[in-house]
């Protein structure tokens, strides 16, 4: 009898109990994941197992119905920070006789699908035990946890374990290797796990690279920056170049040494409070600044006197960004609570991520370095964001969020897009994932070149894809167009423009046709002139031009767009020919040898950039006559308009070619001319061209809809970081009843072409 209580009492346990399969797929490997699940299912008394496979982290759990339901509900809640979970799988399974939950040993290849974590900041944890005293790693510039710290940067080579890491020069003492062995600890399978004891070390040195003897390097450190000295420090993702922000005389030296004349540098301040003495911020962009992302956030700044003058001239906003390492922790815990932090570089160069690449290209910017001697496999720049229309917006997606994947709505081929000239960006997709490049920079300099094709033959490596296809930009004179060109895997080209609107689309899953609304710069147009203010209508297989400016002359290229009054004196020449009124902002020019070149046609292209208009009009009403950075007169003249638009505004002359709306130039020079004439400011001039460009952009958009039917609008380009017109345009379209969608994961700049150029390609595969 006894015998048979058992067998029935064994019984009734195995009918109440439940056996669960759940296939997890997203950012879940290499990132604390498995010992998360371990730590749930023994917290709430659930047995099984959880390891890696190619499909993904694979989880059974054995337990009572309610204790199922316990897991479910907490395991999205309180997933690791660096983890994202895509989508969970469940099946049910037969129960067995497991005791306990184990982690066992991965299944199959499962480095195939590992998706790499960004480099992201020092978590809460590990800065407590920095500033701990009884603990072993107190002051240690290198700790980190399996929740924080460097991960894509220090990646050789997959799978992502120790040995393919720049962590494998560093042999774990005892205490480390215990902790990374056992999956109850934090740093449970840390890979950059150390102390120091066994790991990475900081030293300083002069700009011959002559050791300075120092018990204490950081001390020492924060001695020189606050007399004045400038530093390249060593950080994750490549050097920064550092100064006393409140030190007006050493941040001139730093900036002619540099080549950065008046572009504004971005800071990094001890914590929320000291940002919060500089720059106004509402609840966005404070929890994006103090996210583990770490990016630059663009803020309105305040009227201080805290900070020199020479930061961020002639701009309302400057770019604040917390420490993200531990060694920046430290540089700000004493005496120092702001610090200029700029990438370390001359103009147009990447920034240095070797010790002695540093002492060789910095050693005319820099008095000292401080250098540590854990190797950077992969430069990385801070990333900088932008909170517009409610939303924080990338201008530059690289650390923090580099090499985080796009997930798309199905599975596609693999398509490597080589992305364009300026900002570059490559993409590589694989499966429903697309893996974007930090950012890499223009291409117009050998180091440049090379870092973007090592970046390439790393992303490639560390995610195991051979794309099928290249996709490039049209222009043939690019030196990624080249580089495809030269390799052995079929090309497709690809129209600046639609690889913009392509990219719109993607990020907010469309696929039928759309309105777009593409303004820019520069882009190569299937007519061979340069576009830049267009209106398409299209999708990823196809588009067709629906509406754009008036192409006027550029005379002398690249040297027009460094000197906005030039592009006024053309599109003055152009429109009203000798006759042209002339402005103000033209009196003491030489304008002679500009006339002779536009009228012989001389190195002057064709153009229909709304960028160059910017510079235009900017250029004439009074504003930014020669710039020192990308945009400087757009932004200036932006300003000028105080967040407002005109209550005086056009819509401007459009006339029907072929089924095209043009914009005619006319109607915008005489008017602007006119107005000038009258005395009026440049804040008015400004006012007054923003709110007529939301007019004419509406006006063309309403055409458009009435030809086509579709009221899907996609906005793209870099002239829509311009927030004022931005906002409005958004805002104006919307009570026109469109459906407008804009970026908020990958920048409207050419920092996001690559996306679109991914879209692009595998639908030409797939077809």
């Amino acid at each position: 009898m006894v015998g048979l209580r058992k067998c029935q009492k064994s019984s009734l346990v195995a009918k109440t109990l439940l056996r669960r399969r759940l296939t997890i797929n997203g950012i879940v490997q290499g990132v604390g994941f498995r010992p998360f699940i371990y730590s749930l299912a023994r917290d709430i008394g659930l047995v099984g197992s959880v390891y890696n496979t190619s499909d993904g982290v694979k989880v059974e759990i054995q337990g009572a119905p309610a204790q199922l339901t316990a897991f479910d509900e907490r395991l999205r809640s309180e997933a690791p920070p660096l983890s994202t979970i895509i989508s969970v799988e469940t099946e049910d399974v037969s129960v067995r006789n497991d005791t306990s939950f184990v982690i066992v040993a991965s299944h199959d290849n499962a480095s195939v699908s590992t998706l790499i974590s960004p480099d992201v900041a020092l978590c809460h944890d590990c800065k407590t035990e920095l500033f701990d005293s009884k603990n072993r790693r107190y002051l240690y510039p290198f700790i980190n946890c399996t929740n924080c710290g460097p991960r894509y940067t220090i990646i050789e080579n997959i799978p992502y374990d120790r040995p393919f890491t720049s962590m494998k020069h560093f042999p774990l003492c005892e205490p480390c290797a215990a902790e990374y062995k056992n999956p109850e600890d934090r740093r449970f399978h840390a890979q950059p796990n150390a102390c120091p004891q066994c790991g990475p070390r900081v030293w300083l040195t002069n700009s011959e690279g002559e050791q300075i003897d120092s018990s204490d390097p950081i001390s020492k450190t924060i001695e020189l920056l606050n007399v004045g000295q400038v530093l390249a420090i060593k950080g994750l993702g490549g050097f920064h170049l550092a100064v006393d922000a409140t030190n007006t005389e050493a941040i001139s030296r730093l900036r002619h040494a540099k080549g950065r004349d008046e572009k504004p540098l971005a800071l990094m301040v001890r914590d929320i409070d000291a940002a919060l003495e500089l720059v106004e911020m509402n609840k966005d962009e404070k929890t994006t600044l103090l996210s583990i992302q770490a990016p630059i956030v663009l803020c309105s700044s305040k009227a201080n006197t805290k900070i020199a003058s020479n930061i961020a001239p002639g701009n309302d906003r400057l770019g604040l960004m917390l420490p993200y390492t531990p060694l920046h922790h430290l540089l700000l815990s004493k005496t120092l609570d702001i610090l200029i932090m700029t990438s370390a570089n001359f103009t147009e160069e990447p920034i240095c991520i070797d010790n002695n690449e540093a002492l060789d290209r910095l050693s005319g910017i820099a008095d000292f370095f401080l250098m540590h001697d854990r190797d950077i496999y992969l430069r990385s720049d801070d990333s900088v964001v932008m909170e517009m229309s409610g939303k924080i917006r990338p201008i530059r997606r690289s650390r923090g969020y580099a090499p985080r994947p796009i997930f798309l709505r199905e599975k596609g081929p693999s398509v490597l897009a080589v992305g364009g000239e300026l900002k570059n960006v490559i993409g590589l997709s694989k499966d429903d994932k697309v893996f974007l490049s930090q950012h890499i920079g223009d291409l117009e300099n050998l180091e440049a070149f090379e870092f973007f094709q090592m970046t390439i033959a790393h992303i490639q490596r560390i995610f195991e894809i051979n794309p099928e296809l290249i996709v490039h930009d049209l222009h043939p004179e690019y030196l990624s167009t080249k580089w495809a060109r030269d390799q052995n895997i079929p090309l497709l080209g690809v129209q600046h423009h639609h690889a913009h609107l392509a990219s719109c689309m993607i990020e907010n899953s469309l696929d039928e046709p759309v309105i777009g609304i593409i303004m820019d710069g520069t882009g190569y147009g299937t007519d061979g002139t340069i576009w830049g203010g267009e209106f398409l209508v299209g999708n990823a297989n196809s588009f067709e031009r629906k509406g754009h400016f008036e192409p006027m002359p550029l005379p002398g290229g690249e040297a027009a767009i460094k000197s906005p009054w030039r592009i006024g004196l053309s599109y003055l020449h152009q429109v009203f020919g000798n006759s042209f009124q002339s402005v103000p902002a033209l009196k003491d020019r030489d304008i002679q040898p500009i006339i002779q070149m536009l009228e012989a046609n001389i190195n002057s292209p064709m153009t229909s950039s709304c960028g160059r208009l910017f510079d235009a009009v900017a250029a004439l009403s009074g504003g930014r006559q020669e710039i020192r950075y990308e945009a400087q007169a757009a932004i200036e003249f932006m300003q000028a308009a105080n967040n407002t638009l005109g209550k005086d505004n056009s819509v401007f002359d459009i006339r029907g070619e072929n089924d095209i709306q043009v914009i005619q130039m006319s109607s915008i020079m005489a008017e602007l001319v006119s107005r000038i004439h009258s005395g009026k400011t440049l804040t008015h001039l400004s006012q007054w061209f923003h709110g007529s460009l939301v007019e004419t952009f509406s006006h063309i958009t309403n055409i458009i809809r009435s030809a086509t039917g579709l009221d899907k609008v996609v906005l793209s380009g870099g002239v829509f970081q311009n927030r004022l017109l931005f906002e409005s345009l958004v805002q104006k379209l919307e009570e026109e009843k469109y459906q407008v969608y804009t970026h908020r994961e990958v920048p409207t700049n050419d920092g996001g072409i690559a996306l679109g150029q991914v879209f692009i390609g595998q639908n030409y595969l797939r077809k």
